[in-house]
């Protein structure tokens, strides 16, 4: 690809979750790596993950005190359209002074400010719609965008055909770790070559059916001899830790949150995890046996339809949230016995990794700026 011969600025704006932030981050890597002279600033919410994990990674972000519309009748609405005023101002404010060649957006509730402000000045917008269900944000937006980079077929009953752009969600570069590392990764958890490991992954803040269901299950767990490599969010972690402690069950290794994600899944026989996009995408990488736990307090039910989208194709189990206390932890140790079956699930879902989509993502930001 051709580089440009003068420097590109690049307004990056999304966030609230690691599904959000991650692919963000991945994206601007990828140009970088394809740009002699990019500049970025990333635009998040204040006190979310991004203003943490995007400076970690190098870039520099501008939180909005924006927040997300709560759908149940609460004192929080009170102030959304306060702050939501407050971050259009400040959005403008932004525009006006970076001056960017385009902006994407990744989604979150954070995009929607700075986008709006981006396409008022006429700046180029391309969005990106992890979900194979398009969130209200990407849709209002999609008009006036150049391009939609999505990761599931059928994204056309939500935006205009002739913008969509099947790329893939980006993931974590530092993924996947080479073979010889597998035996530092055992000794980071504390964990035996030995043993089979189940990792058990509900998201930073943890997944309430997922963790009582360990917590209910801890003897068959024990007994089973399987390893468990346990993240349970921090909202959680105090009351499994007691659960863990009185249970006696040396097999089982708790954590609040693996920042060593890429050891986590080197390990890994089998894992069960929440159904969002970029996990899922992550997970399609790894190549491991999954069975997926979808959350119901999302839009539109999308986790189960991206878990169905796996589920289909025989690449992944699926439990829905209701019945996860009664059936995951029986499902999951007669899964870990079964070779056949395991092999199969980690064959088909190694099908569907896109490991390239940031740079497909990155040489669709490069087209729409080289032709402005």
């Amino acid at each position: 690809m051709k580089k440009p011969d003068r420097t590109y600025r690049v307004i990056i704006g999304g966030g609230g979750t690691g599904g959000h932030v991650f692919p963000a981050i991945s994206i601007a890597n990828a140009l970088r790596q394809m740009l002699d002279e990019v500049e970025f600033l990333f635009v998040g919410a204040r006190g979310k993950l991004e203003m943490e994990k995007v400076p970690e990674a190098g870039y520099r972000i501008e939180g909005l005190p924006v927040a997300g519309f709560q759908r149940r009748i609460t004192w929080k609405n009170i102030t959304f359209f306060f702050k939501l005023l407050q971050s259009m101002r400040l959005s403008k404010r932004i525009i006006r002074n970076f001056r960017p060649d385009v902006a994407i957006g990744v989604g979150g509730y954070a995009s929607g400010p700075i986008l709006r402000a981006a396409i008022r000045k006429q700046v180029p917008v391309i969005l990106q719609e992890q979900n194979s269900y398009a969130g209200v944000t990407n849709r209002i937006l999609a008009r006036s965008s150049e391009k939609i980079c999505v990761a599931f077929d059928g994204m056309e009953k939500y935006f205009p055909k002739e913008k969509i752009v099947f790329t893939g969600n980006p993931v974590r570069q530092d993924l996947l770790l080479p073979a010889e590392e597998t035996k530092a990764s055992y000794a980071h958890f504390g964990l035996k070559e030995d043993k089979k490991v189940i990792l058990l992954i509900g998201g930073s803040l943890g997944a309430g059916s997922m963790n009582s269901c360990m917590m209910r299950n801890l003897e068959k767990l024990r007994r089973s001899g399987i390893q468990l490599l346990w993240q349970s969010g921090k909202y959680y972690h105090e009351k499994a830790g007691e659960a863990l402690d009185v249970s006696g069950a040396g097999n089982i290794v708790l954590l609040p949150f693996i920042r060593e994600m890429n050891r986590a899944y080197q390990v890994a026989d089998l894992i069960i995890s929440r159904a969002g996009a970029g996990t899922i995408s992550e997970l399609c990488l790894v190549g491991k046996p999954v069975i997926l736990v979808p959350s119901p307090n999302v839009a539109e039910d999308h986790q189960m339809r991206n878990a169905r989208s796996l589920y289909d194709r025989n690449a992944a189990e699926v439990v829905p949230d209701k019945d996860a206390e009664k059936e995951l932890v029986d499902m999951a140790l007669q899964l870990i016995g079964d070779k056949k079956k395991m092999e199969i699930l980690a064959g088909n879902i190694s099908t569907l990794a896109i490991p390239d989509a940031a740079q497909k993502i990155a040489a669709e930001v490069i087209k729409i700026m080289e032709e402005r």
